[in-house]
């Protein structure tokens, strides 16, 4: 059995690195594999602030030298992030992930122990759609997307004070939600070009929050969770 979360950036280093949270996660993540060894887990991670304040840094320079911002560059910046943040992660859970941080989702992997780490693999999308990728090549029917947010809502809740939280979205709304093009540093729940890959091999996405450890655990254990299923 395995699953997937896409562990968000902003969760790992909000500002800095969140080591209670960390600590919190790894506690958990590792009582609920010893529970049970054949369970096995992928852990995709996000850029994070890293992501932003460089990505922002690229931008501001680039506007004063006249140089022309390129979205490719920005994006290997992002990724770049999310590589350390990754590795962060595979050090954390020790002698649970044995194999190499994955960078690339579309080679043979060797997953070896019970947790493998991916980051961020190439210019035009986010760790979303790596996730999607690991998803199909494990064979795990869902991707749980953690981030700062516990659900999706109706429109930017920041903005619109209207906007309603959502327990469950088709496909085809939530793709008219977000469009279809990929840019780098956008804020969306799940990434325009993952949702269209995870839609089109019939997968669930459940978008939760991802500093509520108890219910992470729940949706591991497929119990009720609070969160939004898109399907």
């Amino acid at each position: 059995m395995t699953k997937v979360l896409s562990v968000g950036g902003s969760i790992i280093v909000p500002e800095n690195p969140d080591t209670e949270f960390l600590t919190n996660f790894v506690n958990m993540v590792t009582e609920w594999l010893n529970a049970d060894k054949s369970r096995k887990l992928i852990l995709v991670a996000g850029g994070g602030a890293p992501a932003r304040v460089y990505q922002n840094a690229y931008k501001d320079v680039a506007g004063k030298t006249g140089v022309n911002a390129q979205s490719d560059a920005a994006d290997w910046i992002g990724i770049m992030a999310t590589r350390i943040n990754a590795q962060l992660l595979k050090a954390c859970f020790g002698d649970f992930c044995k194999s190499d941080v994955v960078y690339d989702p579309t080679k043979d992997i060797e997953f070896e122990g019970q947790i493998l780490v991916a980051a961020g693999w190439k210019p035009g999308f986010s760790t979303d759609n790596d996730a999607v990728l690991l998803g199909e090549k494990f064979n795990a029917e869902t991707i749980v997307n953690l981030s700062n947010i516990e659900k999706v809502y109706t429109d930017d809740p920041r903005k619109n004070p209207d906007a309603k939280p959502l327990d469950t979205i088709s496909w085809a709304d939530f793709r008219k939600m977000v469009g279809d093009e990929w840019v780098p540093g956008k804020n969306c729940p799940f990434d325009p070009i993952a949702s269209k890959k995870a839609e089109s091999l019939g997968m669930k996405v459940i978008c939760a929050g991802g500093k509520n450890i108890p219910n992470i655990k729940a949706i591991l254990n497929d119990e009720e969770y609070i969160g939004t299923t898109i399907a």
